[in-house]
């Protein structure tokens, strides 16, 4: 593994240890070069996926692009990382598993928002006004009413599938 810092090539791992649920190894380094210590992450990949764009192109899938962007749907939410690192986890699980080598990004982000849903309602409103491009308020008021008619065993139904049983959703408060 390259240092980050010096672009030395003889790091060496401090500390390995499971993580995600035994799905992904965390692991300490140092490089003795200049002494820079960093972290890493190994995951299993099951299939190189393809994301095919709106307008065409195709770029690489980018496992962390897609937790940036869940991160910023969640910001100041009172989400636990771990559930959010399994929620991602499991998106990309069901995106490898899925048989396609090549996803629309349409595909992705109807994925990430059904998990949204589950996971925090005020989450699930922000990614979708920009997922759907809102363009005035009576786009947030549509979401908002199919939130607020939506009976609480579908949103927790949907919560399981992505987070699995016995985690608490942050409650969807009305004023």
């Amino acid at each position: 593994m390259r240092c980050p810092y010096c672009a030395g090539e003889n790091t060496q791992v401090k500390d390995s240890r499971p993580t995600e649920e035994n799905a992904a190894i965390r692991r300490r380094r140092i490089c003795p070069d200049c002494g820079g210590r960093f972290t890493t992450f190994e995951r299993v990949q099951l299939r190189e996926l393809i994301v095919l764009k709106r307008s065409g192109r195709r770029v690489s899938f980018d496992r962390d692009k897609l937790m940036r962007s869940v991160h910023v749907a969640l910001r100041k939410r009172p989400i636990d990382r771990e559930r959010v690192e399994r929620m991602v986890s499991g998106l990309v699980r069901q995106l490898e598993s899925s048989g396609e080598s090549e996803i629309a990004s349409s595909t992705i982000g109807g994925l990430v928002m059904e998990a949204l849903r589950g996971l925090d309602p005020v989450a699930y409103v922000r990614f979708a006004s920009v997922y759907r491009d809102f363009h005035d308020a009576a786009d947030f008021q549509e979401v908002l009413s199919e939130i607020a008619s939506e009976p609480a065993a579908v949103r927790e139904a949907v919560r399981i599938a992505f987070d699995g049983p016995g985690v608490e959703t942050a409650p969807l408060k009305k004023h």
